[in-house]
């Protein structure tokens, strides 16, 4: 996921950079994300809006993975969901940031959400049942 995200910004960048410098405009224009937003097309916005995407449920995928290890409860069935989510979560940047198909593009975050809550509510039953 790091290097996803990784990947994401360097594309992001390399969009922005050759947009920006083949039209002319000046940074100072693009001062917010808003106004950034406003003045270039679709596909320059759009790794921006998935850098974001990789900050929002990958931050708990992060965690679980942390908190997973730590406490020794890695097994086949968390390593399975977390490269579901991995996998999914690379399909969905990739079509964002190229042909962009919301369809295509949902369904991928679902799978990946799935995936992710499945290893989170399976973490809580494991904690819950510790508890009693």
């Amino acid at each position: 996921m790091m290097l996803l995200t990784f990947i994401v910004w360097i594309y992001m960048f390399i969009q922005r950079l050759v947009y920006m410098t083949a039209n002319n405009i000046d940074p100072q224009r693009a001062i917010s994300p808003d106004k950034f937003n406003a003045m270039v097309p679709d596909p320059v916005c759009a790794p921006g809006h998935n850098l974001r995407n990789l900050v929002e449920l990958p931050l708990l995928f992060y965690a679980l993975c942390i908190y997973l290890y730590l406490t020794s409860q890695v097994d086949t069935g968390y390593l399975y969901a977390a490269y579901i989510f991995l996998g999914f979560r690379v399909l969905h940047s990739f079509v964002q940031c190229t042909f962009n198909n919301v369809n295509l593009r949902f369904a991928a975050y679902i799978v990946a959400s799935a995936a992710l809550w499945y290893m989170m509510i399976r973490s809580i039953i494991n904690v819950l049942s510790l508890m009693s």
